[in-house]
């Protein structure tokens, strides 16, 4: 009883410095918004633009796309890039303001004159993608080359994709590779990913699967569906390794757990045929069922065939299997929807942590106001990846699907 008593209050205790702490994080995040307000309203653009951040992402305050772009408008209007910059993505989204590309545009290539690597990019995307009434891959390419040219890992894999697609003249692999190593060296998994696919196939290079199969380790380490689905397809067919089913089946639930659509049609095929596992058309057609349902063709196809099979049988396992499937096609759209909410949300607070740190240390002072306010930055940055650190474990107990989890049991 004692020791139930002691126990007790240990708990209640470590509540109470746990509840104190929170308490603590609090008030010091208000005391940050309240000296970021007092600097905005001076007519401080940088702070203008970070408080303008918490608003846009709901930290420390209320989420409030309206305030945000508000603060975002000042900054741009004193002629910070990364505000022009952040309200052309308001606009292509239509997050606080009437979507439209062309208002999208107009800010980007506002911060894109000015050298912010951001806006370039995304500048390219739009042009490349035809949003706004104009495709321009010869624009795009520009932009993407410009953004690249500053380390952006994103715009380096673009610049090696129109390489690799020749979509302004014949392929260069060569170019292509060049492009995807700088930005695989720089982190980037559709890069890595992209430099196994040239190994796999050959392209530019002799054939290797063993060197396509570490660089889609990297790219998978990384949580890359598109790579996790490539690792599962060689264990399938034994490209590289030893074939292995359940090793195949373990990648592709992987990529499957994050929605890609080749890894669902995957599981179905093999749970239809039986591939390491006993046949089981239920589980073959609810597959099937979720990867035609985001526009898989081969899916679609391998659908109607088990369909017409399973109808042709028996009617009642037809009707079973097909409710089944049903189910669990909506179960994982709205499952997928969460899952692309925080990847989304994680790849913008990354984002937002760079544009901090580019803020800082580009005042032409050198005193001791210059380097607090630097701090701050570098302080800003630090929370925003904290925050990207915290929806990342939420996103781990999502992202990965097992065999105790498949759709139909």
């Amino acid at each position: 009883m004692k020791f139930s008593k002691w126990w007790q209050f240990f708990v209640l205790g470590g509540a109470i410095v746990l509840a104190s702490a929170a308490a603590s994080r609090a008030q010091e995040r208000s005391d940050e918004l309240a000296q970021l307000r007092a600097a905005a309203d001076e007519g401080d653009a940088k702070a203008e633009f970070t408080l303008a951040n918490h608003y846009y992402r709901g930290l420390g305050v209320r989420q409030d796309f309206e305030q945000a772009r508000n603060a975002y408008q000042r900054a741009a209007d004193q002629g910070l890039a990364a505000a022009e910059n952040r309200l052309g993505m308001m606009y292509e989204r239509g997050l606080g303001v009437p979507q439209s590309y062309g208002r999208a545009i107009t800010f980007y290539r506002k911060a894109a004159v000015q050298g912010n690597a951001l806006a370039q990019y995304n500048l390219g995307v739009l042009y490349e993608s035809g949003k706004g009434g104009r495709l321009d891959y010869s624009q795009a390419l520009d932009w993407f080359r410009k953004a690249a040219e500053q380390g952006e890992p994103d715009a380096e894999e673009e610049v090696g994709y129109f390489y690799q697609r020749g979509f302004l003249g014949a392929r260069d692999y060569e170019k292509a590779r060049e492009w995807y190593k700088r930005a695989a060296d720089h982190g980037s998994s559709n890069a890595q990913n992209q430099l196994g696919y040239m190994e796999q196939l050959g392209l530019g290079v002799e054939q290797d699967y063993v060197q396509a199969l570490d660089w889609y380790y990297k790219a998978a380490e990384q949580g890359n569906p598109n790579a996790q689905e490539n690792i599962g397809y060689l264990y399938q067919h034994g490209l590289g390794v030893e074939g292995d089913y359940a090793q195949a089946q373990s990648w592709y639930y992987k990529a499957a757990g994050q929605g890609n659509s080749n890894a669902e049609n995957q599981l179905g095929y093999m749970n239809q045929y039986g591939l390491g596992i006993a046949p089981d058309f239920a589980q073959a057609l609810a597959w099937y069922q979720m990867a035609a349902e985001q526009g898989n063709k081969t899916a679609k196809a391998n659908l109607k065939a088990l369909a017409e099979k399973l109808q042709s049988v028996d009617m009642a396992l037809w009707g079973a299997a097909n409710n089944a499937a049903q189910q669990s096609a909506d179960a994982q759209a709205a499952r997928r929807v969460r899952i692309a909410n925080l990847q989304r949300q994680i790849v913008e607070l990354e984002l937002d942590a760079r544009q901090e740190e580019s803020l800082a240390g580009n005042s032409a002072a050198n005193d001791v106001l210059s380097n607090m306010a630097d701090a701050k930055f570098h302080k800003e940055a630090a929370q925003y990846r904290a925050e990207a650190a915290r929806l990342r474990a939420e996103l781990a107990g999502l992202d990965v699907l097992t065999a105790a989890s498949t759709p139909v049991q």
